[in-house]
């Protein structure tokens, strides 16, 4: 908790140091079994990096991928991470972040003919490494990307579900300040 509360006074203090190129940002990123929509700042610290923050929603169906027959849910979280450019002049980037999710999972079970359900709460922690690619009309900014990590139910209240390794598409549409 010290730790976030650290790297929250931080980024709010590097806003207001900044005296421009702080990117605002809305979000898209789809997975296999799901979407993660959301609002972000990329607020730099250096001229090629970025702190990065994102407040966004988690919306998923595991189908019969998880440990459930099938598995449908969703939920809210935020994001921590870094992004860096490879130069000045460089429109590639590469990020690392961990998203913090808190989601409820409906689930199905067809055990010998009859149907089980349930409610899991889920705490998921979710490290992942990014690469993407910056277009940018004045100041305006699109960036496709992808990302590639985990994803780790790390507190669970009900049964077990999905997590595992994880691959997103991601496109970010922002303006910078």
């Amino acid at each position: 908790m010290r730790i976030l509360i650290a790297l929250t006074f931080l980024l709010i203090t590097q806003v207001s140091f900044a005296q421009s190129n702080t990117l605002i940002s809305a979000e898209l990123q789809v997975y296999p079994t799901g979407i993660i929509p959301g609002l972000s700042a990329d607020i730099p610290v250096s001229n090629t990096a970025y702190a990065h923050v994102r407040l966004g929603a988690n919306i998923f169906d595991h189908r019969d991928l998880g440990e459930q027959d099938k598995e449908e849910g969703s939920g809210f979280g935020f994001s921590l991470g870094y992004r860096q450019f490879f130069g000045e002049q460089s429109p590639w980037r590469w990020g690392i972040k961990n998203d913090v999710w808190f989601n409820t999972v409906d689930w199905e079970n067809d055990v010998n003919g009859t149907t089980e359900t349930g409610t899991t709460d889920i705490i998921v922690i979710q490290p992942t490494g990014e690469i993407g690619y910056a277009f940018q009309f004045s100041k305006f900014v699109i960036v496709p990307s992808i990302a590639f990590g985990l994803e780790w139910n790390v507190k669970t209240d009900g049964e077990p579900t999905g997590e595992g390794p994880i691959l997103l598409a991601g496109i970010q549409l922002g303006r910078k300040f």
